[in-house]
């Protein structure tokens, strides 16, 4: 199967303003986290895809390959399904998220094999977890979890607290990685699907999937470095890069 990388690259972030383009140890996050994609050896392609001239010209002028969206977008899916649209045909898509630029071979290995499992042809799309295991993260609504069923099946995601621990004290909290392993009809059906209520209440773009009935396996690694949300990410991930 033909497998790429798509990176949405989004300059104004809301959150975090021109983060993409922050400095992070000498290089720029989107070019670190391009760099890791590329790294891993495992995609025939990986491109950047940007709203931002300055996004564009920071990955070609390094000699990395990116494309211009052609329109806004709200979500980071809407973004590279209008790229993989104007792509060769391709079988799996991974969204490696431009604020990750930590990412490395052995999480995304495991996102593919999925589709290669007994029962993976029914499986839509696949996305990372890890158990949170600090509890401050779990009620911070940059932190997204998400509740998954007895085969790793996501059952839904949220920024709130997700289960609420009315009777059980004990329950295990997983954090969402975005990044994600798509079949391209999904990516292209999501497309071209409007947005959905949980997704707008939420702005968590993988809800407008499950509500639109599409199968979502989970795959749950140790952790994956550190994204970069908010400022205090950024700090933390050049106290991350200076250990390791």
């Amino acid at each position: 199967m033909r497998t790429i990388a798509l990176i949405p690259a989004r300059y104004a972030a809301t959150r975090f303003p021109g983060k993409l383009m922050s400095l992070l140890g000498g290089k720029t996050v989107i070019r670190r986290s391009y760099e890791s994609a590329v790294a891993t050896q495992l995609f025939e392609d990986v491109i950047v895809v940007t709203d931002s001239d300055i996004i564009f010209n920071e990955i070609t002028a390094c000699g990395g390959k990116a494309m211009m969206s052609l329109k806004e977008h709200a979500c980071g899916s809407d973004r590279i399904a209008e790229a993989a649209e104007r792509l060769s045909p391709v079988d799996l898509i991974v969204n490696v998220q431009g604020d990750e630029p930590f990412v490395e071979r052995a999480p995304l290995e495991k996102l593919l094999a999925v589709f290669s499992e007994p029962g993976g042809e029914s499986v839509d799309l696949v996305s990372l977890m890890h158990r949170i295991d600090r509890p401050e993260q779990i009620d911070n609504p940059n932190c997204v979890k998400v509740v998954v069923d007895q085969n790793r099946k996501a059952l839904l995601f949220s920024r709130s607290r997700i289960p609420f621990p009315r009777d059980n004290s004990d329950l295990i909290y997983f954090r969402h990685i975005g990044v994600y392993a798509f079949r391209l009809q999904a990516l292209i059906e999501f497309y071209h699907s409007p947005e959905t209520p949980l997704e707008k209440a939420e702005r968590i773009e993988c809800l407008r999937y499950l509500e639109m009935g599409k199968n979502i396996k989970m795959v749950e690694i140790p952790g994956m470095g550190i994204g970069i949300d908010t400022p205090q990410d950024l700090m933390a991930a050049e106290q991350y890069l200076a250990k390791n």
